[in-house]
């Protein structure tokens, strides 16, 4: 009986340790380098942080589950909206842990004109520290043209997501495209 809650005591330690380094690990800041990433994508292109590092800025907006409500008012937002925010020298994402093939069916139905990245395996979401009961909080980084994290918006409102992307890009300075 004894050897049972010492190994017990001995496990829930380990297992709270482990989840400490995990948080601890996720919580990112401005100013941190952004974790690198390869992910599949709604169009079929593989798409890799560092090939913009030294180049273009980025966007990468997770949201929790393709076809939902907030998730669709959040991408039809950016889609409607796309040429505005086209005129920054930026490329965005929007970045979920659906199945590449479920945000390609969610791209055709909302629209949407720009790539959605797919994490199935919540490895870059935990990088992220998104990451959690099984998908990605609604979170939106703003990665500098260094591979900087220059802003990061915990309280994405999905219905004027497109706006706050535009306002912010603004605020930070992010270049625009000559016209």
């Amino acid at each position: 009986m004894q050897y049972f809650g010492v190994a017990s005591i001995r496990a829930l330690l380990i297992a709270a340790l482990s989840l400490t380094a995990v948080f601890a690990h996720a919580e990112l800041k401005v100013g941190d380098v952004a974790p690198d990433f390869s992910l599949r994508a709604s169009d079929g292109q593989t798409y890799n942080l560092a090939d913009y590092r030294g180049k273009q800025a980025v966007v990468l907006a997770w949201f929790p589950r393709a076809f939902t409500s907030g998730c669709t008012v959040e991408c039809k937002s950016l889609a409607e909206n796309g040429d505005e925010i086209r005129k920054f020298d930026v490329s965005y994402f929007m970045a979920s842990t659906d199945p590449v093939e479920k945000n390609a069916e969610f791209a055709d139905d909302t629209g949407a004109d720009f790539p959605l990245l797919s994490d199935p395996d919540g490895e870059v979401a935990t990088a992220y520290g998104v990451f959690t009961m099984g998908f990605a909080k609604r979170h939106t980084y703003y990665i500098d043209v260094d591979g900087v994290i220059s802003h990061i918006d915990t309280a994405v409102r999905p219905s004027t997501s497109a706006q706050d992307m535009i306002a912010n890009l603004e605020k930070l300075g992010v270049a625009q495209r000559d016209s």
